[in-house]
């Protein structure tokens, strides 16, 4: 049975979310604090840990990366509010697999949690597999993402296609520019894919999610008694990937340390496992991704200039969501149908206002947060046709959004509650802006006043 551990200050939601993951088959353990979060961590073994962003004793980015020091092979999925969301899309750089946004829904978390661990599973049995020199060099098929992508139709995104295709066929090491959540893992894919090493491992390493102490030892690999915990050879990423392609994702967020044994491997070609007596040698294309200003960090003096010069023998820019508006709507379109087959439903086509909020919209998490919209708002629409009704209130008022309004949790029994405590603050907070003219009301929350008077009866809101 896979385990999961809930890290949320409100019992409520722990209680709610405990209640919800045992129906379905989960084991639970839930912490209100983000230190008692640790300990049960350094107790027991969890497929996924479920964190609040917002805790009394640490971020959301402090707790990953105590995390990934406790144990580097745990999913993560971070909840966090709307307000929070160009700081929650950063989790990435340190180890988060998702994020999913309040109010909860059943459906999308449940789906998301599977989603996750199937993913995690897959990329620790490709570990595993190498860590006991088994010479498999193919992806599991859940690491296999090429139904998870499409190539846009904008100029930029044809663009960078275009790139993608001239510089795939040789050697050169690469580095991939761009937002979180602009796709920089499927461009190092797709180069991998047509290149000449595209039958052998491609190999993705996150360096935000790399803790300082372990990152040696998960790129070079070490052998047994090196140090405390050592208890048998490890296999590197640069060793696994041999032959092949390793993705090194926020390059920026390797330590100094790292860099100088990165640049080394990049000018010998060679490897040496923490405690080893000699080199191994290997043959690895290296890309690169940031989502930094690497010329400023080299600036700085966090950054190696030498090593900046290495990795950037070709770069690849992506520019984000918002910059090139024709791929807005095809990537909508895609993500319908994704969420359907996810889901089980049969939406057909997104409203014309829909459409307009979409193109109007800043998408700070740029396509994982446009997947992420469309995969809630599917699950709330009854129709062949989502309309604006399914859409959060943060797509529909982007400035309404005030992440000091914590919404209290009064329903307990279902985890539905949450969602509807959510919209009736929101719809409470409009009504008292324009002096409960419900005409006004309706009017700028984009539904109609039989629409807005069957929530006033639903919520219990004084007429």
């Amino acid at each position: 049975m896979q385990s999961i551990l809930i890290v949320d200050d409100d019992r409520d939601i722990c209680l709610i979310l405990s209640r919800f993951l045992t129906k379905n088959g989960f084991t639970v353990n839930s912490a209100y604090t983000a230190e008692e979060g640790l300990r049960l961590l350094r107790q027991n073994t969890y497929d996924l840990a479920l964190c609040d962003f917002k805790l009394p004793d640490f971020t959301g980015i402090e707790l990953l990366q105590k995390i990934k020091v406790i144990n580097a092979r745990i999913a993560v999925i971070i909840i966090t509010g709307y307000a929070d969301i160009k700081t929650a899309v950063e989790t990435f750089r340190y180890g988060a697999n998702d994020y999913i946004t309040k109010p909860l829904f059943p459906d999308e978390l449940l789906a998301s949690i599977k989603d996750v661990i199937i993913k995690n599973d897959a990329r620790n049995s490709l570990l595993d597999h190498a860590n006991s020199n088994e010479t498999r060099k193919e992806l599991p098929v859940a690491l296999q993402d090429n139904e998870n992508f499409i190539v846009g139709k904008s100029p930029q995104s044809q663009a960078v296609q275009r790139s993608i295709e001239l510089i795939a066929p040789s050697d050169m090491s690469i580095i991939i520019t761009g937002e979180t959540g602009t796709g920089k893992e499927f461009v190092a894919q797709s180069i991998h894919r047509l290149s000449k090493r595209s039958s052998a491992m491609f190999m993705a390493i996150d360096c935000g999610a790399l803790p300082k102490e372990l990152a040696g030892s998960e790129l070079f690999g070490h052998v047994k008694g090196s140090f405390t915990g050592a208890i048998a050879d490890k296999t590197g990423s640069f060793e696994v990937a041999n032959g092949g392609t390793i993705f090194l994702d926020e390059i920026g967020n390797l330590s100094y340390e790292n860099q100088v044994k990165l640049l080394r491997v990049i000018q010998e070609r060679k490897i040496k496992r923490i405690g080893a007596t000699k080199d191994t040698v290997i043959d690895v294309r290296i890309i690169s991704a940031t989502n930094e200003n690497l010329t400023k960090s080299v600036k700085d003096g966090t950054f190696r200039e030498d090593l900046y010069h290495r990795i950037n023998e070709f770069k690849i820019q992506i520019l984000p969501l918002r910059e090139r508006k024709e791929d807005i709507l095809f990537y909508a379109e895609f993500f319908l149908q994704k969420a359907n087959r996810s889901l089980g439903r049969d939406v057909k086509r997104f409203s014309d206002s829909v459409k307009t909020l979409f193109n109007q919209y800043y998408w700070h998490g740029n396509l994982r947060e446009l997947n992420n919209v469309i995969r809630r708002s599917v699950l709330l629409t009854e129709g062949e046709v989502l309309e604006q009704e399914s859409l959060p209130i943060e797509i529909l008022h982007p400035n309404l959004i005030d992440e000091s309004n914590a919404i209290p949790v009064e329903n307990v029994g279902k985890l539905k509650s949450i969602a509807w405590t959510a919209e009736r603050q929101a719809i409470i907070d409009m009504l008292e802006k324009v002096n409960y003219n419900k005409s006004k009301a309706s009017e700028l929350l984009d539904i109609d006043r039989k629409t807005l008077y069957n929530k006033l009866k639903l919520y219990n809101i004084v007429d």
